[in-house]
């Protein structure tokens, strides 16, 4: 399991400008299987996304974020290895 940690680096008004082919990355993370959860940290200085693969292949979809590409946000990523989990969640630990 990989949290990915975006944060902005440009003015929220910047990513406003961009978000929709953001989305649409989103979008492409969820119907690849790589990506479980997402959402806006809070306060809106970026966003979280929980995400399932290798190493290699979390960061080469990170370098095709639109977010990415225009400077408009940084990523942190971070491995965690799922020792336990709440019943429901249990595929988060593959």
């Amino acid at each position: 399991m990989f949290i990915l940690s975006l944060t902005y680096v440009k003015p929220a008004e910047a990513a406003d400008a961009v978000m929709a082919p953001h989305m649409e990355w989103v979008k492409q993370g969820y119907d690849s299987g790589l990506f479980v959860a997402s959402g806006r940290k809070v306060p809106r200085t970026g966003g979280v996304i929980l995400a399932k693969g290798n190493r290699a292949e979390i960061e080469a979809f990170v370098a095709a974020d639109p977010f990415t590409i225009h400077g408009i946000a940084g990523y942190d990523i971070t491995e965690v290895a799922l020792t336990t989990v709440i019943e429901g969640l249990e595929k988060l630990k593959d």
